[in-house]
């Protein structure tokens, strides 16, 4: 599938600072960051939640702990989008056991991804609460989630894609409203 993108909707400046908000209002929301730790659904859920702990430690003088999930054998559609699935490493360097944990991912969309992780991350532990923090939340909810951070929210159509690049990954940060390309 060929994507063309339309807009621009975040720029490395817009990104930096959706995480600097998202990171005062987890201290803000959890008073404090005792108990916080911050678990990226893999892929580009882990720089994010890497960003948000340095963010933390820079303003907060706190190191929160941070590890990243993987989702693949969790997802309700393994079957229809992987012939052989790569599983990646799920890497929580912390027992969740009474945590207040904080998925961290780039994209809300349909709900089915973080669906994954909470079950993925239930099978660890029973952590205190689960909240979520997403860059972008780009509605069409299908399962009843919703973020308690938002860097921004974005109304799109089904025929549109949210492209989130980072510098990790793509070389470069932004993120687009792409469109699929007609034949």
């Amino acid at each position: 599938m060929q994507f063309i993108d339309k807009a621009e909707i975040m720029d490395v400046d817009g990104i930096r600072r959706a995480l600097v908000r998202i990171a005062h209002e987890i201290v803000e929301k959890n008073k404090g960051l005792d108990d916080v730790v911050l678990v990226g659904i893999r892929r580009r859920g882990v720089p994010l939640a890497r960003r948000i702990g340095d963010i933390l430690k820079d303003s907060e003088n706190f190191d929160v702990p941070v590890g990243e999930l993987d989702i693949t054998l969790y997802r309700d559609d393994l079957s229809l989008k992987f012939e052989q699935p790569h599983v990646g490493r799920t890497m929580l360097p912390f027992d969740v056991e009474g945590k207040v944990v904080v998925l961290v991912d780039d994209v809300l969309f349909t709900g089915r991804t973080v669906r994954a992780a909470l079950d993925a991350i239930i099978d660890l532990g029973r952590p205190a609460c689960i909240q979520l923090a997403v860059l972008v939340d780009r509605g069409h909810r299908e399962i009843p989630i919703r973020a308690d951070y938002v860097g921004k929210n974005v109304p799109t159509s089904r025929r549109e894609v949210i492209h989130v690049r980072l510098e990790e990954y793509d070389g470069i940060e932004q993120v687009v409203i792409s469109e699929e390309a007609q034949e």
